[in-house]
């Protein structure tokens, strides 16, 4: 079953899924734009195009993830985003 989310006043949209290989998921684009995330489950976020300048929980430098890289953020914390050009994104529930 797909469910669509939409956030940021419609600048993050994403379809949540589930499958076998990916468990429960969800894929998304973001438009330019910084934006604050919480997390219920542990998550594994691969970025699809684009590039997000994030900031991880208990960090003080903001890393660099460009299209097929990824990043995991523990469960229930909040995490921050930088985005330059919209850019798309795979996020896996751990």
């Amino acid at each position: 079953m797909l469910k669509a989310n939409e956030y940021f006043e419609g600048k993050v949209r994403s379809i949540g899924f589930a499958n076998s290989l990916a468990g429960e998921a969800s894929v998304g684009v973001m438009e330019t734009g910084e934006y604050t995330f919480s997390t219920a489950k542990a998550e594994e976020m691969t970025v699809i195009s684009g590039a997000l300048k994030v900031l991880l929980p208990g960090e003080t430098e903001w890393q660099w993830f460009e299209a097929g890289t990824a990043f995991n953020v523990p469960e229930h914390s909040e995490f921050h985003l930088q985005v330059a050009e919209p850019s798309a994104y795979l996020c896996r529930y751990l």
